[in-house]
């Protein structure tokens, strides 16, 4: 069987950089060398392309970033190139690529700008497209689709730069709106970067004020006090979800700090939940996914209340792929070790290319 040249990205302009470098490790390591010739390419933080030739171990904290093998590149968008550019000492040599990888967390990564690079260039990649990844990543614009769709969740409210400059009149809307405690999120942000619970207004403006650093607009939702459950969902017209595990977060809610630094958050798969609920969240998030026009893979991450109610938190266009997440492990209880689904992740990008 002919191998199969790919470029796995990884880093990115992003505050999940560091995160992202863990999961291209996972991606590196588990394609099959007999399956793939795979070029890595690192995104340094201000926004370098590096083709980077080293042992994936050094991907995490940047250590893959002196390499004196390191190699200046880009992906061309000109589609007679279909491939990569990489700039060496006696030239410049193209390498043309059968599929890509991107597994790059939050902005300029997981909002459909790498993935528009991809559809300019013709090379299939793994994951959603531009319009899904651009909505599932602005939280605000998924909400307007949830309610749409009819995919219960909670009561929210958002607000960009300008509309929160009058913060009286917007707390009061929140107040009678929401509710105490209220989340405040950046719309456009992942791994739980930027998010505060608000018990009062003082702790409301500071929200706000940490929300804005990493986005120009700012969701506000109730808090819910119930179990957090995920999905992994995969395939494109006919996605297929797993049963629900849950997260046992070590804080107040899942932060960025439990999730990939103190490492002390803990998953339980299938989540403590009757048959009946695994299966009804386990629907709603294939229909969650296709409400979104969701292909490749997600994580469909849900809450459900004491009382049974079900209730979507967001979707994850390329969720983690560290040591500690929930979608490969999901993956792997469901029967589908990592070999397998990376395997399947790359068919799928080769199969919508193909418009199967």
């Amino acid at each position: 069987m002919k191998k199969l040249t790919v470029a796995l990205l990884f880093g990115g302009v992003s505050s999940e950089h560091d995160v992202s470098c863990m999961s291209a490790r996972t991606f590196a390591d588990g394609l099959d060398a007999a399956r793939y010739d795979v070029y890595k390419i690192g995104i340094t933080k201000d926004g370098r392309w590096l083709y980077y030739p080293g042992p994936s171990e050094k991907m995490p904290e940047d250590q893959w970033l002196n390499c004196p093998g390191n190699v200046p590149c880009l992906i061309s968008p000109d589609r007679s190139c279909h491939g990569m550019l990489l700039f060496e000492e006696g030239g410049v040599r193209t390498v043309r690529l059968d599929a890509a990888i991107p597994v790059l967390h939050g902005k300029n990564g997981e909002d459909g700008t790498i993935q528009g690079l991809f559809e300019l260039a013709g090379i299939p990649y793994v994951g959603c497209g531009v319009l899904a990844s651009a909505a599932c990543m602005d939280k605000a614009v998924a909400n307007i689709l949830f309610d749409a769709a009819g995919v219960p969740h909670c009561r929210w409210d958002w607000a960009d730069r300008a509309g929160c400059d009058d913060f009286d009149a917007l707390a009061g809307r929140l107040e009678a709106k929401l509710g105490w405690p209220i989340f405040v999120k950046p719309a456009n942000a992942g791994s739980s970067v930027g998010i505060s619970k608000a018990e009062d207004r003082p702790a409301l403006k500071a929200a706000i004020a940490t929300a804005l650093a990493e986005d120009g607009k700012v969701v506000f939702e109730r808090f819910v006090q119930g179990q957090e459950v995920e999905c992994a969902v995969i395939g494109n017209r006919c996605a297929v979800s797993t049963r629900p595990g849950e997260i046992l977060a070590s804080e107040e809610f899942y932060t960025y700090d439990d999730k990939y630094v103190l490492g002390t958050s803990r998953t339980l798969i299938p989540a403590r939940l009757s048959e009946e609920k695994l299966d009804e969240v386990r629907g709603l998030a294939e229909k969650a996914y296709a409400a979104l026009g969701c292909e490749g893979l997600a994580r469909c991450d849900f809450f459900v209340e004491k009382d049974g109610t079900v209730l979507i938190n967001e979707i994850n266009t390329m969720p983690g792929f560290t040591i500690i997440s929930m979608y490969p492990k999901l993956m792997e209880a469901a029967g589908k070790p990592l070999g397998a689904l990376l395997d399947e992740l790359v068919e799928l990008a080769l199969a919508r290319a193909e418009g199967k």
